[in-house]
């Protein structure tokens, strides 16, 4: 056996992930992002937007996905999902005008991580 055969076999598999710690790992990091953008808000505003734009994307896909008929998660979670979705793209514009404020971005984002974790109510 050649030494780049026994280098391959002697990897271990990458582990698998589920769409639930992918979809975790997303919004971690772009809460993560946000959390920082928001700090620094007045040193650096264009980072701010671009954080804002971001989570407003975030948002905006999984509103796409529970509005999607063929979603498998139970209606009244796809509804509150979809009404977080609405929440957040209007109260971005609002922080955008300088007449809300960011945090509650962050908090929403917690929670939805906290569900994904499956912390319920539990502290993040």
């Amino acid at each position: 056996m050649n030494h780049m055969t026994q280098t391959a076999y002697a990897q271990p598999a990458a582990p698998v992930r589920t769409a639930r710690a992918v979809e975790y790992d997303v919004i971690a990091r772009i809460t993560q992002r946000l959390a920082a953008a928001i700090r620094g808000r007045k040193d650096n505003h264009p980072a701010f937007v671009a954080a804002l734009s971001e989570n407003e994307q975030l948002w905006s896909t999984l509103g796409a996905d529970v509005a999607l008929p063929d979603n498998s998660l139970p209606q009244t979670l796809r509804a509150r999902l979809f009404y977080l979705y609405r929440f957040t793209f209007e109260h971005s514009r609002k922080v955008l005008a300088g007449a809300a404020s960011p945090e509650v971005l962050v908090e929403i984002n917690t929670a939805v991580l906290r569900g994904l974790r499956g912390d319920g109510g539990a502290g993040a």
